[in-house]
């Protein structure tokens, strides 16, 4: 009876019946569950202790419409978290969102965010891992722009070690983005500046970042005058004195963004807006800048919304052409959006953003795009183990799901945080990751004498399972697998890999129990095909 179930189980997936979606995994939690609407989750790593991070997020409760920002601590490296939907500053109604998150060089909390009843950006700050609150600061009292950001300089070599620097646009003509700084954590704040003086149009975001030796970047997008305020170029700045005074340029590079809306998707509104990271590893590229944007119909974008990468290798002077992130098919009509950046310790690229390919276009999941050779090659892996359909939040404005989601990493891991209502609510979900053990692994020095695709083990399997393969050569490397029906179902190798023996985990608690094939394609350095193989397994579940 329990071998007919298997193959019955077979035959049901062959006839194109969906079974039923599998219950998240540990990997996958949420940060702080209950009852209040979370979103837009921001967070920081403390420069004492990287087991401490302080992350926060927009908090409404559905059934009064109150609105805050959360204040959630870990101490023990995101494996744990405590806190508070609701942040005690004073004054309490005044917390309207788009919250900025810095831990400082004597481990104080600061805090920003937009007000609720009066225009401007507040700061509040705590000196007890966010047990109670200062009363709020305001940096400015004219009204920003929802999409400003929050940095901390935590460089001990930087003259301006443990400074707080927050960035916004300023939403009255001429649309420039401004900035200040705290140098007594979040006590008090400089008078706002300009960083782009007049810009040629309406600047949209203000993402700010601290790079090598005291210098501050920061990333705008120049937007349309018309509705929906399309993003048509990124403006990017520079300064070496701590904000005195910036090398801009108005328009660093061309793009097309997608502000707007996505009707499949329930209408919720998204954006095209750029962020940075920078290289702070000791390695060849350290301090490149990598410059990520949403994008459409502008190459190498298709014609539905991709993440496009840019870099800059001489700290922001030039920026490179373009380079399409998320590895599936172009113009497949799939989506991605609101995509986070942060390089890695070693070096690695890592990005994350919702993404439908794997499901119906009213849903999504959660994927990571990595690339370890500064952004030539990418790999994808999926990190939601669960799927979610979304919608507008109640008690948000128009189509409002969020702006953005984040990512940080120290050391080997990786921390990605998002929003989904899988549990009945928009709630902050995130996982630890070991970036030791996602991607391929490389198995033994010696080279082998020909191509080959090993038979996956364990197979029949239930979720896991190991595929490794051989190259005789170096070459471009592509491992994807397929359903029944021949469509793409994931692509756990998509990079260069030199002569070796290799190894990769699937992991296939997303997937239903059938048939699947997996296929491994050899490409040389003038992309033509010199090994192609493939072969077939079964999920059993």
């Amino acid at each position: 009876m329990h071998n007919f179930f298997k193959i019955s189980l077979i035959f049901l997936f062959i006839l194109n019946v969906t079974l039923p979606e599998a219950n998240p995994l540990p990997g996958n939690f949420r940060i702080y569950p209950g009852s209040i609407t979370q979103t837009e989750p921001i967070v920081t790593i403390s420069p004492l202790n990287p087991l401490v991070m302080f992350a926060s997020a927009v908090t409404i409760n559905p059934t009064n419409g109150f609105r805050s920002e959360g204040i959630y601590i870990t101490t023990n490296g995101g494996l744990n978290w405590s806190g508070s939907d609701t942040c005690t500053g004073a004054y309490l109604y005044n917390h309207g969102g788009d919250p900025g998150v810095a831990i400082t060089n004597t481990g104080a909390l600061v805090l920003t965010h937009i007000g609720s009843i009066f225009y401007g950006v507040y700061s509040h700050y705590s000196t007890n891992m966010g047990n109670t609150w200062s009363a709020a600061y305001t940096i400015t009292n004219i009204q920003p722009e929802d999409k400003g950001t929050t940095t901390s300089d935590n460089n001990p070599a930087s003259p301006y070690f443990g400074r707080v620097y927050t960035a916004w646009v300023n939403f009255i003509s001429p649309f420039p983005v401004l900035f200040s700084y705290s140098s007594n954590s979040g006590v008090n704040w400089s008078t706002p500046a300009a960083v782009n003086g007049s810009p040629p149009v309406r600047s949209s975001g203000g993402y700010i970042e601290t790079g090598l030796d005291g210098g501050i970047h920061v990333i705008w997008s120049g937007v349309t005058s018309v509705t929906p305020f399309t993003e048509i170029f990124a403006g990017f700045a520079v300064s070496t004195n701590g904000g005195s005074s910036w090398n801009v340029s108005q328009n660093a590079y061309t793009m097309n963004g997608i502000s707007g809306t996505l009707p499949q998707k329930g209408n919720i509104r998204v954006n095209g807006l750029p962020k940075i990271d920078i290289d702070r590893s000791s390695g060849l590229r350290r301090g490149w800048i990598y410059a990520i944007t949403n994008e459409k119909n502008l190459s190498p974008a298709g014609s539905d919304p991709d993440i496009i990468l840019h870099r800059s290798t001489d700290g922001g002077a030039t920026w490179s052409a373009g380079i399409r992130i998320n590895q599936d098919a172009i113009n497949n009509g799939k989506t991605q959006y609101f995509p986070a950046i942060v390089t890695d310790s070693s070096g690695g690229i890592n990005v994350i953003y919702y993404d439908d390919r794997n499901t119906t276009t009213d849903s999504a999941e959660v994927y990571l795009s990595r690339s370890t050779d500064g952004g030539n090659n990418w790999s994808d892996i999926v990190l939601s183990n669960h799927r979610f359909k979304p919608k507008p939040i109640v008690g948000g404005a128009s189509g409002y799901q969020g702006d953005f989601i984040s990512v940080v990493s120290h050391g080997t891991k990786l921390y990605p945080f998002w929003m989904d209502d899988y549990s009945g609510i928009y709630q902050v979900w995130t996982s630890v990751i070991d970036l030791n053990t996602i991607g391929i692994k490389k198995e033994g020095i010696e080279i082998p004498a020909e191509y080959s695709l090993n038979q996956n083990y364990p197979n029949p399997f239930n979720p896991m399972t190991k595929i490794s393969f051989q190259l005789s050569v170096a070459g471009n490397v592509s491992l994807k697998i397929f359903d029944m029906l021949g469509r793409e179902a994931a692509t756990p190798v998509n990079e260069k890999l030199s002569a070796g023996t290799y190894s990769v985990d699937w992991n296939a608690s997303d997937f239903a129990s059938g048939v699947y094939f997996y296929r491994l394609t050899v490409n040389s350095a003038n992309n033509d095909m010199v090994y192609s193989q493939t072969r077939k397994m079964i999920i059993l579940k």
